[in-house]
């Protein structure tokens, strides 16, 4: 899919009025420090002390958008249409509940990090197990919704992208359990690294297709995948794995993690009477920290704290910190911050983890950097990798290298806390996935 970037010279302008397209192709404005979101969130329903939200379907502030070739316009129309019937339909919602009990395993318990708080001897930590999902990590929840979506659209075929290859298990999966032909696209060099999910991935009755193209990683299998698409567009269905891409993409990703948040903000009321002092969660595309965060944006005394790939350097190609040197730009169909040269060209990532390792970031996060209603750090290779290693040796709990950069941050962040503070990391998948890499990383004792 073509790729439209505004570089440094243009970005100049990006901080006054922010150029946009609708939904449609026409022209449309964001003042200056104007705070949208797209989705059922409008002014009516922000809670007291939020960012004013104004409803601009698609929208994130300037940020989000539909940019898609005219052969997808209308699935994409379709898509949006459905998914807004089915949120108001109780059926659907009794169904999708029913299956994230049965099926997937919800509620997902929060876990008192007792030995690594003490360790630490600042902050008490608590942990939100997404790990403990049916197909180990927090995937399973959209996978589940946009399957519900492509049966009511009467579609047969799925086609779907992954890295670090949960998503293409979570999709591989629900395919089975709904009786979808499903093709998954992974990056070669994905597939080298995650050769465990390839093999589930076909175990459970999908088509895994490497992708050599680019860096044989996450954006070169999202091209293929739109690729595919929009030669098939009648059949078939794309089940995007994150917060990323077109509208509606980007919105109904995040409602249906919103879940997590939602079970999070029940349990620490349940367990410490408050509300946490921090929620941190790792961000590729973004949508396990949105789905932890979203329930707290009304919540201003809560910090919200996103962790990128910090990679092996800060120089460009050798990480995926998209808040370090990222740039406004359109990559796969939506406007955010893309990590690109001074051509406006993608720049090559690097991350240890492959769920991380992704050149742009999901709309709404941008909306929250540029609200100061979510920061967002980096942690390197090294550091997640010593994440993982204390979080197994010191709970008993070995976190996929995605979220060990979340434990990464607690771990800097946590002694310099007060006692009475109380943090929620989420451990968005588990580390399984991951031996191989570790055995190669990791010197053990």
């Amino acid at each position: 899919m073509a790729t439209a970037l505004i570089t440094k010279k243009h970005a100049a302008g990006i901080s006054g009025s922010h150029p946009s397209k609708s939904a449609k192709g026409g022209a449309t404005s964001a003042k200056k420090g104007s705070a949208s979101t797209s989705g059922s969130q409008g002014s009516k329903t922000a809670k007291p002390g939020a960012p004013k939200l104004v409803v601009t379907p698609g929208r994130f502030g300037p940020w989000g958008g539909r940019y898609v070739p005219e052969t997808l316009m209308a699935a994409c129309e379709e898509l949006e249409r459905e998914y807004e019937k089915a949120k108001r339909d109780p059926r659907f919602k009794a169904r999708l509940g029913e299956l994230l009990k049965s099926f997937a395993g919800r509620p997902t318990p929060l876990f008192f990090a007792r030995r690594l708080s003490e360790k630490l001897g600042g902050a008490k930590i608590y942990l939100k197990r997404e790990d403990l999902l049916h197909t180990g990590a927090h995937k399973i929840n959209n996978c589940l919704g946009q399957a519900l979506l492509v049966e009511r659209m009467g579609k047969h075929r799925v086609v779907a992208e992954t890295g670090a290859g949960q998503h293409g298990v979570a999709t591989a999966t629900v395919c089975a359990l709904f009786g979808f032909e499903c093709v998954v696209y992974m990056g070669t060099e994905d597939m080298r690294r995650q050769e465990l999910n390839v093999f589930r991935m076909r175990l459970l009755g999908a088509e895994v297709r490497g992708v050599d193209s680019g860096s044989r990683t996450l954006k070169d299998a999202i091209n293929e995948a739109m690729r595919d698409w929009v030669t098939n567009v009648r059949t078939t269905h794309y089940l995007l794995g994150s917060v990323l891409g077109a509208h509606p993409y980007p919105t109904m990703v995040r409602d249906f993690h919103r879940v997590i948040g939602q079970e999070a903000r029940k349990q620490v009321l349940q367990a410490e009477g408050k509300l946490p002092t921090a929620i941190i969660a790792c961000v590729g595309g973004g949508s396990n920290a949105i789905g932890i965060f979203h329930d707290f944006i009304g919540d201003k005394k809560v910090q919200l704290i996103g962790v990128e790939a910090g990679g092996r350097s800060e120089k460009l190609g050798d990480h995926a910190a998209r808040f370090q040197g990222g740039l406004p730009g359109v990559l796969q169909g939506t406007y955010s911050y893309v990590l690109q040269d001074e051509a406006g060209q993608i720049a090559s990532t690097h991350s240890v983890s492959a769920g991380l390792d992704y050149p742009s970031i999901g709309p709404e996060h941008a909306w929250l950097a540029d609200q100061k209603r979510a920061e967002y750090f980096a942690a390197s290779d090294a550091e997640a990798l010593d994440a993982c290693k204390m979080l197994a040796r010191l709970e008993g709990i070995i976190p996929a290298l995605e979220s060990s950069h979340a434990v990464a941050e607690v771990i800097k962040r946590a002694p310099k806390m007060k006692k009475s503070d109380v943090v929620i990391v989420n451990i968005s998948g588990r580390g399984d996935k991951d031996v191989g890499i570790l055995r190669e990383n990791l010197q053990l004792d």
